[in-house]
């Protein structure tokens, strides 16, 4: 991996992000992680095709490059009483600055609020949201219609997911 340059991150927070040229090994590095992140650095290492301890320098390089940016473990939202998800296409009564960054303060305080993609085309916002029951998104519903700011909510029930992919693909131009 080289170093290209430096930025802000995406997420607005201060922190040094570098533009780095990924190899085939940081490649599958970030796939073998993406898929798998509870790996041990001596199974990636192999699955790498390299030793253990430059593995665990590549991964730190790529986590300090802000290519990995958080490790997690996907839970069973119904094993854990979450029976209902649904989207909500979320219009403002404005698109300035401010009134766009404290709807967005706003839902990162609600639990319930899985993801929050500010859109272009058809409205401001919009949100994965899951619920205990049809009583809790119903709940839910009202409580972001009578947010601050917020002139219009078209939700969307998921009936099922047939996929559901977390991060991004990782393409490797030499395979």
């Amino acid at each position: 991996m080289s170093d290209t340059g430096s930025g802000q991150r995406a997420d607005g927070k201060s922190a040094e992000k570098r533009k780095v040229k990924l190899d085939a090994i940081d490649r599958r590095i970030l796939r073998n992680l993406r898929d798998e992140g509870r790996i041990t650095n001596v199974e990636l290492a192999r699955r790498a095709g390299i030793s253990a301890p430059p593995c665990l320098r590549r991964v730190r390089a790529l986590e300090s490059a802000g290519f990995i940016k958080a490790y997690h473990a996907e839970l069973d939202a119904e094993l854990l009483g979450y029976e209902v998800a649904f989207h909500a296409l979320v219009g403002l009564d404005s698109q300035s600055e401010a009134v766009l960054t404290e709807f967005e303060r706003q839902m990162r305080t609600w639990p319930e609020v899985r993801r929050c993609d500010m859109i272009r085309g058809g409205g401001d916002f919009m949100l994965r949201i899951v619920a205990r029951n049809t009583a809790h998104e119903n709940e839910l519903t009202s409580r972001l219609t009578a947010a601050p700011h917020v002139s219009t909510v078209q939700t969307f029930q998921v009936i099922r997911s047939s996929k559901y992919e977390s991060s991004v693909p990782v393409d490797d131009p030499d395979e």
